[in-house]
């Protein structure tokens, strides 16, 4: 389907996933406008309460706007009743000269127009109720807004502080091993007690003294991935911590637990909030576009005992499964015991791709995985898969 079909009630929606939320939303609109067609008064204000208040589950804008359209169909009611009722007055003041008073000619009358100023004016102070409690409820969205957007950009420019302090730690020349004492800078996350444990490279001692837990660097060019990786024995830790174990809600860039990079393991998996500003893994799903690809072939990925370059092989969505879920789950691949099991893992990741890039890898090749968060489905995931080559051609 082509971008410009993506289109409902005159809104347009920039995914095939969105447009068939909205059309399960168009469903049931279509159904509640049926069922409230001779709807008036408390009946079209309880309708519209029950959609306010989430009665009926919306995933799209159609929702407010439905909810917009019942508060429009309210107000014309309104004026409708108060028309109605000002053209009684006109009738009754035909009575006499003294139709408007509490006395008339007219019993009759007067008591008609009586009545009518009475339910003019309690018309007024309903509208004049609900103006001041829609004032307050705007007023207390604001608040929380403001300070929700406080919060956020508290904790963005804290982050970006330390990030920028750790990467002009990192670009300093480099420092003389002597001043590390063996003892300050071993790091063994290995599962393999017999391996040997390589120096660090020197351009990583120093923050490595700062925070014992990173284990190299990421990065992206033109875009934000420029960032240290953790990595601990928990992989929720860096969900919502930075680099200075500080609460973080971007949390961190961090390497899965079982990874090995002394061994090393056959794939290294790095995972990353997907944030709206770009930040963390937020850049990674432009390489959905092939032409975005064809522009940022390379990865620089360096643990802190080697550097390393990976071109990218595979591009693509999946989701987080249950256990009980038999399908290939990228996150499990770390290992391959075998060239049957590689080559496998190979094939299911080829076969979902949305491009091929021509790029291949064989049993002993080493591979670099990026995984953020895919909003397209509940627990979805983006995915881009590269593999290490000696430099950028």
């Amino acid at each position: 389907m082509a971008q410009n079909e993506y289109s409902v009630e005159g809104r347009v929606f920039r995914t095939e996933a969105d447009y068939k939320r909205a059309l399960r939303d168009k469903e049931v609109i279509d159904r509640l406008r049926a069922e409230s067609e001779g709807f008036t008064g408390a009946k079209l204000e309880q309708l519209r309460d029950d959609v306010r208040n989430g009665k009926y589950k919306f995933y799209t804008l159609l929702g407010q706007d439905f909810e917009d359209e019942l508060i429009e169909r309210i107000k014309r009611g309104s004026q409708t009743s108060v028309g109605s009722k000002g053209k009684t007055l006109k009738k009754s003041a035909k009575g006499g000269k003294n139709a408007a008073g509490s006395k008339s000619r007219n019993g009759k009358n007067g008591s008609e127009v009586v009545v009518s100023q009475e339910a003019v004016l309690e018309e007024l102070k309903r509208q004049e109720k609900r103006r001041k409690r829609t004032i307050f409820a705007c007023a207390v969205v604001a608040v929380v807004c403001l300070g929700y957007f406080a919060v956020y950009s508290f904790f963005l420019q804290r982050t970006e502080a330390s990030y920028d302090e750790l990467l002009a730690l990192k670009e300093k020349p480099t420092v003389s091993a002597t001043a590390f004492p063996e003892d300050e800078v071993v790091i063994n996350y290995t599962n393999d007690e017999d391996w040997e444990v390589p120096e660090v490279l020197d351009e990583y001692k120093i923050l490595l003294k700062k925070n014992k837990k990173l284990i190299g660097w990421v990065k992206i060019d033109d875009t934000y991935i420029d960032y240290p990786v953790m990595q601990t024995s928990d992989n929720e830790y860096y969900l919502d911590h930075n680099l200075n174990q500080e609460y973080d809600k971007n949390g961190s860039i961090f390497m899965d637990k079982d990874c090995d990079v002394i061994k090393p393991s056959t794939n290294l998996i790095l995972y990353g909030h997907h944030m709206q500003s770009g930040k963390m893994f937020g850049d990674l799903d432009k390489y959905s576009n092939k032409s975005y690809y064809e522009k940022h072939k390379y990865i620089e990925f360096d643990t802190i005992y080697e550097k390393g370059v990976y071109e990218v092989m595979y591009v693509f969505r999946s989701r987080v499964y249950s256990e009980q879920d038999v399908v290939f789950k990228y996150y499990q691949f770390i290992d391959a015991m075998s060239e049957v099991e590689f080559n496998s893992n190979m094939k299911e990741m080829a076969a979902v791709s949305l491009y091929d890039t021509g790029v291949t890898a064989s049993y002993g090749d080493r591979l670099l995985t990026l995984s953020t968060c895919d909003y397209q489905e509940k627990n979805g995931r983006f995915v881009v898969v590269a593999k290490k080559v000696a430099k950028k051609e």
